[in-house]
């Protein structure tokens, strides 16, 4: 399902009237900021995963290495 350019500018006359000329720049930039930010942390969930998966593998191709100490 996509959107035709009736559909789009039908979106537009509604956000004009709802929100005014001055604010939609505003707004724009606050939803700009937002995805920005949404996309670093998400890059920095991913390479933590990453982080902790080749950690996990690494431990699990060793198991030989670890000896636990006796108390």
């Amino acid at each position: 399902m996509s959107l035709g350019i009736t559909e789009i500018i039908l979106i537009l006359v509604v956000i004009i009237l709802l929100f005014g000329g001055k604010r939609i720049p505003e707004i724009a930039r606050a939803l700009g900021r937002a995805s920005y930010e949404y996309k670093k942390a998400k890059d920095v969930i991913k390479k933590e995963t990453e982080e902790l998966k080749n950690a996990i593998e690494d431990n699990q191709e060793k198991p030989e290495e670890y000896k636990p100490q006796d108390v």
